[in-house]
């Protein structure tokens, strides 16, 4: 069998994304009915579905080279390794920016004002060790419970805090709950075991998929534009454009003299200024202006 990366690609709501981004830099996945180990379209790559929470203690157990998780998972287990040893340490490779969560500390709305400090009170979360870590930082006296989902339906019957992940906070407005602390905020990262970067040819995958994936995410980032302009009027659009490092500019073709066509102006533009700049452009004498979507951008 030839050499092999091994992936991990997290299970439920971080998947779809990592997919798409996954594809985007050439690497195709393809799923059979209830398979956790999809075939992957680079045979270099031997990829496993799990979950999020369980992505960073496997690979610092060194059973997997890399994989896809959020920041805090990673912050979870980073807290319950202190004073235990792991045959690797998990390095952070690329932060994808997706699926971000705010985790917060909540409580029932008779509660919003602080009245949990002056007695015993049960804390609910799915996070142990950032739950543990903030009841001391607090000086609550209270009770850690394990949750296993749904940890907002807890509240006020079976606990009077939790500690909860949420992108928009509507599931705790709708279960009646007040959003009192916020404890990390968090997105999908790109995570390698620190024994497989010492392995040059995994290093060198490893670096290879960051560069293609950052590649994908940098095009998404901006659009690239181009028009036709006189030379009467290129300094003044060229001097508009907030290209990378610099407009490329190149003649039209004329059969009498190139000049006298005007010039081809093209630049990566970025996704936010477009629409106000492309008015701008036109009123400064631009034309025939295109723009479209990229897909893969190397700085």
């Amino acid at each position: 069998m030839s050499r092999q990366l091994k992936l991990i690609i997290p299970k439920g709501r971080l998947q779809e994304n990592v997919l798409a981004l996954l594809a985007r830099a050439g690497v195709e996945l393809t799923f059979s009915h209830r398979s956790y180990r999809p075939a992957c379209s680079d045979p270099e790559l031997a990829v496993k579905l799990v979950k999020s929470q369980n992505v960073p203690s496997l690979i610092a157990l060194d059973r997997h080279d890399a994989g896809f998780t959020g920041l805090d998972w990673v912050t979870e287990h980073t807290l319950a390794m202190q004073g235990q040893t792991t045959p690797a340490s998990v390095t952070e490779l690329l932060d994808l920016g997706s699926n971000p969560v705010r985790i917060v500390v909540a409580v029932p709305e008779a509660l919003a004002g602080g009245d949990y400090r002056n007695r015993p009170i049960v804390v609910a979360s799915e996070y142990t060790e950032l739950s543990k870590q903030y009841i001391a930082q607090q000086g609550l006296n209270a009770y850690f419970l394990k949750t296993y989902g749904a940890t907002e339906a807890l509240p006020p019957e079976d606990a009077d805090m939790i500690i909860d992940n949420t992108a928009t906070g509507a599931t705790l407005v709708q279960n009646r709950l007040t959003i009192i602390d916020d404890v990390l905020r968090s997105t999908t990262r790109f995570v390698a075991n620190s024994v497989s970067m010492q392995e040059d040819w995994k290093r060198e995958k490893l670096e290879t998929l960051v560069l293609l994936m950052q590649s994908a995410m940098n095009a998404d980032q901006r659009m690239l534009v181009e028009m036709n302009v006189d030379a009467t009027v290129l300094d003044a659009v060229v001097a508009m454009l907030p290209a990378m490092k610099a407009p490329t500019v190149t003649p039209l073709f004329h059969k009498e003299g190139h000049h006298e066509a005007g010039f081809a102006v093209k630049a990566a533009v970025p996704n936010k200024q477009l629409p106000s700049l492309i008015l701008k452009l036109k009123q400064a004498g631009a034309r025939d202006i295109l723009a479209y979507r990229l897909e893969k951008l190397v700085p």
